[in-house]
Parts: C-alpha cells; sequence; structure tokens
C-alpha cells in the first residue's frame, strides 16, 4: 500500500495535502459551509480530523442522499458528488461488501440501513443481524438513522418499514423493500431502484446468525402492471423495469407466494415511518453515539480505527461530517466512544456513526472549482466504491 502524500491524483480524484494543526481554520467551501482540518490525540496516538460544518439556516443550503442510482450498486464518494452536483459530502452507511460465507453468492453493495431520497422510501432495513461494522452499542438497531426533516432540521431517528401485498382480499405484511437480506418466513419487494445484482442473498442468513446458510425453501413471483406475470422457484436477477415490482418470499413466505398465480392481481403498498413522526427529505443509516450532549453508555473504549460520522448541534440546524485521516501516520484512530467526545467538542449535541475503515472519505470543492476533491486519505491507498453517503448542495 503506498502512503498518499502532498498532492496527487487517485482514481480520479485530487487529494488535497494536510497543513499543520496549528494552522488549522474553518475555510469557506460555499455559503453555509466550511471546512476545517487538524490534529486530534487519541488513545491510540494522534489521528487527523477533517470535518465539514454545513448551516442549515441558511435556505440555499441543503443535505441529500448520494447514491449511484441503484441500492444495489457501488462508487466513490467523489464520483457521487460530481455527478449529483454536491459542493461536499462524505461516505454514508456499512454495507454488503463481501460474501465469504455463503459461496456462490455474489455481495450485493447495497446498505445495511433504510433510505430515502427526495422523500421518496428506497429502502428498508435488513435484520440486525445482518448489520455489518463494529459491535453496536445496547439498545440500537439496523432501522437507526440520521436525516433532516421537512421541518429542514437534521435529527436522528428509527425508520420502519410499513408494506403490504394485497389479493383477493386479503393484505399480507411486506418483510422487507429493496434488501439484500430479508428476515426469516418474509415476502420482500424488489423494484427498479434495486438494480441488475441477483436477489439470492436476500435469501441467505438467519434473524440471528448472518453467516447462516441460505434457505432452501424460495419463491419469486414477477408483477407487471399489478398483475403476475411469471413465477420462479429461485429468486432471480437483472435490471426491474419501471412499474414492475418482484416479490422474493423464504420460508413461509415463499410459500404464501406460491399461491399466487399467472394473471392474478396483486397490490403492493410501501412506505417508512419515523419513530417521532417526521417526514424526511433524506435519511442514511448507521447507529447513534451522543444524544442530549452525552456520549451513550457501552460505547465501545478499546477499539481505535478510521471513523465516518456526523454530529448535529444548535437544535438541528447545524451538522457536521467528520472523517478522520487514514494515512499511515493517523490510521490507527479513535475508538466510538472518542469520536462521540470529539463531535461533542466541535459543538454537536448529536452524534451519528457512519461506515468507517478503508470507506471513509471526506471530499469538497475548492473555491471556483466546479469537482470536488478528496480532503482526506482513504486507509485503502484509494477511494473505495461505497453503497452511499450524504452530500452538501447549494443553489
Amino acid at each position: 500500500m503506498t502512503l498518499l502524500v502532498g498532492l496527487g491524483t487517485v482514481a480520479g480524484a485530487t487529494f488535497a495535502g494536510a497543513i499543520p494543526a496549528e494552522a488549522a481554520t474553518w475555510t469557506t467551501v460555499a455559503a453555509g459551509v466550511a471546512y476545517r482540518q487538524y490534529d486530534l490525540p487519541a488513545a491510540a496516538g494522534t489521528t487527523h480530523v477533517h470535518v465539514l460544518s454545513v448551516d442549515l439556516t441558511n435556505t440555499h443550503v441543503r443535505l441529500g442522499l448520494l447514491y449511484p442510482g441503484a441500492v444495489a450498486a457501488r462508487a466513490a464518494v467523489s464520483s457521487l458528488a460530481d455527478s449529483q452536483k454536491a459542493v461536499a459530502g462524505i461516505n454514508g452507511d456499512f454495507f454488503n461488501i463481501s460474501e465469504t460465507q455463503h459461496p456462490g453468492v455474489a455481495a450485493t453493495g447495497a446498505s445495511v440501513g433504510p433510505a430515502i431520497v427526495n422523500g421518496r422510501a428506497l429502502k428498508g432495513a435488513v435484520p440486525n443481524a445482518q448489520r455489518f461494522g463494529p459491535a453496536l452499542p445496547p439498545g440500537t438497531n439496523t432501522r437507526a438513522v440520521v436525516g433532516v426533516g421537512a421541518d429542514g432540521r437534521a435529527r436522528i431517528d428509527s425508520l420502519s418499514l410499513n408494506g403490504t401485498f394485497s389479493t383477493l382480499g386479503r393484505r399480507l405484511p411486506l418483510g422487507g423493500l429493496n434488501q439484500y437480506a430479508l428476515p426469516e418466513n418474509s415476502v420482500g419487494a424488489y423494484t427498479s431502484d434495486w438494480g441488475s445484482v441477483s436477489r439470492k442473498r436476500a435469501t441467505c442468513g438467519t434473524d440471528t446468525e448472518r453467516a447462516a446458510e441460505c434457505s432452501t425453501s424460495t419463491y419469486e413471483v414477477v408483477l407487471k402492471k399489478g398483475r403476475v406475470a411469471s413465477t420462479s422457484a429461485t429468486p432471480g436477477s437483472g435490471t426491474i423495469a419501471a412499474g414492475t415490482t418482484v416479490l422474493v418470499g423464504r420460508e413461509a413466505g415463499a410459500q404464501r407466494l406460491k399461491k399466487l398465480v399467472k394473471g392474478q392481481r396483486v397490490a403492493v403498498r410501501y412506505g417508512l415511518s419515523s419513530a417521532s413522526q417526521s417526514a424526511y427529505g433524506f435519511a442514511v443509516g448507521g447507529y447513534p453515539v451522543l444524544a442530549g450532549g452525552k456520549p451513550l453508555s457501552g460505547l465501545n473504549t478499546s477499539v481505535s480505527a478510521v471513523r465516518t460520522a456526523l454530529g448535529i448541534g444548535n437544535g438541528g440546524k447545524r451538522v457536521l461530517l467528520f472523517a478522520l485521516d487514514g494515512a499511515v501516520a493517523y490510521r490507527k484512530g479513535l475508538t466510538i466512544a472518542e469520536v462521540a467526545t470529539a463531535l461533542k467538542s466541535l459543538g454537536a449535541t448529536e452524534g451519528f456513526s457512519l461506515d468507517g475503515g478503508g470507506s471513509s472519505t471526506l471530499v469538497a470543492r475548492p473555491a471556483g472549482a466546479s469537482r470536488v476533491t478528496v480532503r482526506n486519505h482513504p486507509s485503502d491507498g484509494y477511494e473505495r466504491p461505497v453503497a452511499n453517503g450524504i452530500g452538501v448542495f447549494t443553489k
């Protein structure tokens, strides 16, 4: 692995060299958006922090979901930011990066938690046992999200899938929406948002063990214009056309789908409801680490790593996008407990952990530029393609 220093180009994106900690100040990226980097002493040694401050009181600034146009797909944060014309951003949720425990089953690249894009439900949360990344603090789950509500305030919340498929006067529950893993005995819906990757991964693992074998009882139904167009005993792959919905069932869910016949009318309805009853313009998964200005109990204090996180201050009107540098000199990083403390020191009262390690990437446009630059050094030595991110957009 090559250590990146100074200025250079990797994976089509320019990397900015570090400045001394004593010279660290906020610099303007755009109106309402500022950037800072600084050294931070930690238990494992000095690390280097990159931060974007986003002022949501500025009506010309908003946050939104960065994603590659499909749930089961990945792209570099710089590519996502440039293609969606964001002025800055960071990587987002944990995602299905490998499938060594399921030979012959392809990793989907899909994220773990729920996601909302432009006010629209994009996907639901995989079962808790399917989470990737570090152990969760007690009481957290895969439905946790951070997002910006219709009131323009950022907040940490929980999103649950409310979905049904109805036929012949009977309404049955949906257990998933565009997810790489479905609960046992459930039926999941897949739309054009999913992408072209095989849906077989959705029937692997159990509700208590991510690495468990794939189910031997599966069934898939393709609905076109609200009617059964075809069926299959195994989940398929390939692009799902607009207006088409694919239902995938496992165990008892598969048995329910087997009762459907070609031409039968089936209505599918779904949405994501929040614990706070807030409506969101965008939301992305992860897990909370700071609440009411205090680190949550049970946060890990022993494992240091490169991290990405988000802080919220000023009653939801200020957002801090936080990413550590992955250069060799700083790679030991922070513990999750230290991340919460670092967010608090920056003025955050709420904090949320996102995917870290080789995924940690923070990008921002230099003054007068039309493309972003990568401000930290990703620990892989290049930008890792990720499932999604958080973009900063200005009018």
